[in-house]
């Protein structure tokens, strides 16, 4: 009888949200977003990183099935292997800009009550 490990959720989750833990792969992804690319349009696309670090990170990202690449001639033209991976990146980016703007408002307030003093 084998001896299985029971799946872990959150172990899984973990992996794949330390996956998308990185600035580049972040930028990445958003522009796999908007099209599926070639590594020379993502360089293009991405100041001042060549396409050694971006090859490197796309790895990583099909290593966890984030992406996949589709071998067109000589080149590899990469998309994202799930759209809801672009909704995911758009929630982030509300999630962050409410906790801007409840910052802002913060900060406001205090300015605000400094000034009555």
């Amino acid at each position: 009888m084998l001896n299985r490990q029971p799946f872990d959720i959150h172990a899984f989750k973990s992996e794949f949200f330390k996956a998308l833990a990185h600035p580049i792969r972040i930028e990445l992804l958003e522009l796999l977003s908007e099209k599926d690319q070639f590594v020379h349009e993502l360089t293009d696309n991405m100041n001042a990183i060549n396409s050694a670090l971006i090859s490197q990170h796309l790895s990583i990202l099909r290593a966890k099935n984030i992406v996949q690449g589709k071998r067109e001639g000589n080149k590899v033209k990469y998309s994202l292997t799930d759209p809801k991976l672009a909704e995911l990146l758009a929630i982030a980016r509300e999630i962050f800009n409410n906790q801007l703007s409840d910052t802002i408002t913060l900060l406001t307030d205090m300015d605000t009550k400094d000034e009555k003093k």
